[in-house]
């Protein structure tokens, strides 16, 4: 330990002014990883627990970070719990950042297939099919949230503590939030946080002067509930988030929402720095006596790719010293990239806006693209990429992949056209954009329709994702670039309206389109959310939306355009990025948040034209198993060529189609449950 604190010591001081680093690293645990398990030629791995200690310049670009208690330098102060999983022979390894998604590791269980117990990796089950350990990755996850709703017993989540705001005198900052709700059934009782989160609670308890709305759809006007009508409940257990019950019960089909003034802002985005400074510091340092890694990477999926997206919105991306703190990003389902959340007083980070839900909170805003572009309606230009150049000019180089769902609930198609949704945009350089098409936010494995209408998609984007990582890591290293971005453009017809999708998507099926998609709208917090992330209109005065376009599908109702996986280049029925909700369960008008469509073909021309089904059935396109062994075979040579499926992962791809060949064959359709499309066999 003396020796890190004397290196951490030393940069500090030879830092010109006061500056943001990681002052000393503490190691909690050192054990073997999964038993000691050999992954290949990458050898055994050895898991880290320890905290890392920050100090932060008050004037590091973070909204209220000048505000929080300083220490004798004038430096912020706070801590962060870490986990590293390394190869015990770590000299030459690529470091992959993952940024945890609401305290959970997330790279494990897409990737390699397992999410870790308690969300602590510790055995052989942990790690998968151990993908990332046998290419030789080095592992590491850090608290950076502190929004994450207690979870069971032996659980390990990571949760930050930042720093708290404080007032002229240190007295408290106080300031409206709001909380918006639904229920999917009748309940006397609801949590009005978000998703798997907390939020704010009322600086003074059972606030009279708190309000209850109700609405039908994002847009309508809010109408009162009469306080005497409702009241606040203690949470369900000790630190989680509050709860209201209402007279009458809370129904399916309203937005609920509760305003009120909160007190105690955190400092949410120094988590962000946290990272920055971390991966810094590990850059230069190592960890505990290992070697600093070849190169480093950052990953996020969902609400973690959007917290990249804002690090490089803000240049977090760069450390206190004008180095590039990761050499590659991959953003996984980001959606319209995540440039407005985070960083701003008040910040809820579990909160983003789908077609439903949350539109008043900031998630994404322009600008949108990686080179610059104009937004006709406020007159501002700017890039995606402004501020996350180091000293020298240079920037990370960078993936973005969404799928089919993001299009629909996520605005995915900005970061590819003008904010009008008018003409494609080209990404710079340094960047690839992908679109997995007709893919679902995750990989589905639901057997049950409900709480929608269909059965969910059975696309397999985790195979290209590992594909696309291990590009990432040679075209950080110097090697050779990724694949050509692959992402539906408007020029070539494959990025269209709804109303166009709706149009071409084929007639008589049992699943209908969507009426609409999300189409964010600018956000007005008053004048000074933009300069110092405060907001005076709580909620937001709406704008006019952006101008946001989904995949043209084929007269499958397959999305063109885009990375066509195996199971698009010889498919076995109808993959959409949308799903519709049950009625039951509210707002049937709105589509699934993250959740996708499958609707077989039939399996003979009889059955097809008995059901009107206008898309040839298996047996006119396939005359035997054979052949569509053959057909599938092949759409996995081509993806290998193309580079979006790995030689190692064409059995396990091959394999997962032709199981759903003949579970598709095997099913009777007048069975409407879902159960079919996934095996009972791991």
């Amino acid at each position: 330990m003396g020796r890190e604190w004397i290196v951490a010591l030393a940069v500090l001081l030879c830092a010109g002014r006061a500056a943001a680093a990681v002052e000393r690293v503490e190691i909690d645990q050192r054990t073997p990883f999964a038993g000691s398990l050999n992954f290949g030629d990458a050898g055994s791995y050895e898991k880290i627990r320890g905290v890392a200690y920050f100090a932060l310049d008050p004037n590091a670009g973070i909204v209220d970070l000048k505000t929080a208690p300083r220490d004798a330098r004038g430096l912020v102060t706070f801590k962060s719990e870490f986990l590293m999983l390394r190869p015990m022979k770590a000299q030459g390894s690529t470091l992959i950042y993952d940024v945890n998604n609401r305290g959970g590791i997330a790279i494990l269980g897409q990737v390699d297939g397992k999410s870790p117990a308690d969300n602590d990796p510790t055995d052989a089950r942990d790690a998968g099919d151990g993908f990332l350990m046998r290419h030789g990755f080095t592992l590491l996850f850090s608290a950076w949230t502190w929004d994450v709703a207690p979870q069971a017993p032996g659980a390990r989540p990571l949760v930050f503590a930042p720093p708290i705001a404080k007032g002229p005198g240190g007295g408290p900052i106080t300031g409206k939030v709001e909380n918006e709700f639904t229920v999917t059934a009748p309940a006397a009782i609801a949590t009005y946080a978000g998703m798997r989160g907390l939020t704010y609670e009322p600086a003074v308890a059972d606030d009279p002067d708190v309000i209850l709305t109700e609405r039908a759809r994002p847009n309508d006007p809010r109408k009162p509930i009469a306080r005497t009508a409702w009241r606040f409940l203690p949470s369900e257990q000790p630190g989680g988030p509050g709860r209201v019950s209402l007279e009458g019960r809370f129904k399916p089909g309203v937005i609920y929402e509760l305003t009120y003034v909160a007190k105690a802002p955190y400092v949410t985005a120094a988590g962000l720095a946290g990272i920055r400074d971390l991966l810094a510091y590990v850059r230069d340092h190592g960890i505990d006596g290992g070697p600093p890694p070849a190169r480093t990477l950052i990953f996020g999926i969902s609400q973690s790719g959007r917290v990249i997206g804002r690090m490089l919105h803000d240049g977090l991306d760069v450390d206190e010293t004008g180095k590039l703190a990761f050499d590659g990003a991959f953003l996984e389902v980001p959606g319209a990239g995540g440039g407005a959340g985070f960083n701003s007083r008040f910040a809820q980070p579990t909160r983003h806006p789908s077609m439903l839900e949350e539109h008043d909170y900031p998630s994404d805003a322009f600008p949108f693209t990686t080179t610059t572009t104009r937004d006709p309606v406020t007159g501002r230009t700017g890039s995606y990429l402004d501020h996350a150049a180091d000293a020298q000019g240079k920037l990370p180089k960078i993936i973005f992949a969404n799928t089919s769902t993001e299009f629909w609930n996520r605005d995915a198609s900005l970061i590819a056209t003008t904010p009008d949704g008018a003409k494609d945009v080209a990404p710079a350089a340094n960047v690839r954009l992908y679109a997995f098409m007709g893919a679902q936010h995750y990989v589905g494995r639901s057997d049950t329709r409900a709480p929608f209408v269909n059965c969910v998609s059975t696309t397999d984007h985790y195979l290209p994702m590992r594909a696309l990582i291990l590009s990432l890591d040679r075209w950080t290293g110097g090697g050779a670039a990724p694949p050509p971005s692959a992402y539906p453009h408007i020029a070539d017809g494959t990025l269209v309206s709804v109303a166009s999708y709706r149009a071409a998507f084929p007639k008589g099926l049992a699943i209908a389109p969507p009426m609409q998609n999300l189409a964010e709208p600018r956000l007005d917090f008053g004048p000074r959310f933009d300069g110092q992330g405060i907001a005076d209109k709580v909620p937001p005065v709406h704008g006019a939306p952006y101008g946001t376009r989904v995949p043209a599908p084929d007269a499958d109702g397959n999305d063109r355009g885009g990375v066509r996986m195996v199971e698009l280049m010889a498919p076995l029925g109808t993959h959409t990025g949308w799903n519709e909700r049950a009625e039951d369960t509210g707002f049937a008008w709105a589509t699934a948040r993250f959740d996708g469509s499958f609707l077989p073909f039939a399996r003979t021309e009889s059955e097809r034209i008995a059901a009107h089904d206008p898309r040839p059935s298996l047996a006119a396109r396939y005359p035997s198993r054979d052949v569509y062994v053959a057909k599938v075979n092949d759409a996995a040579r081509r993806q290998v060529a193309a580079g979006f499926l790995l030689p190692e992962d064409v059995e396990r791809a091959v394999k997962e189609n032709v199981g759903l060949y003949d579970r598709i064959l095997a099913h009777d359709p007048k069975d409407l449950s879902c159960r079919y499309l996934f095996s009972t066999t791991p």
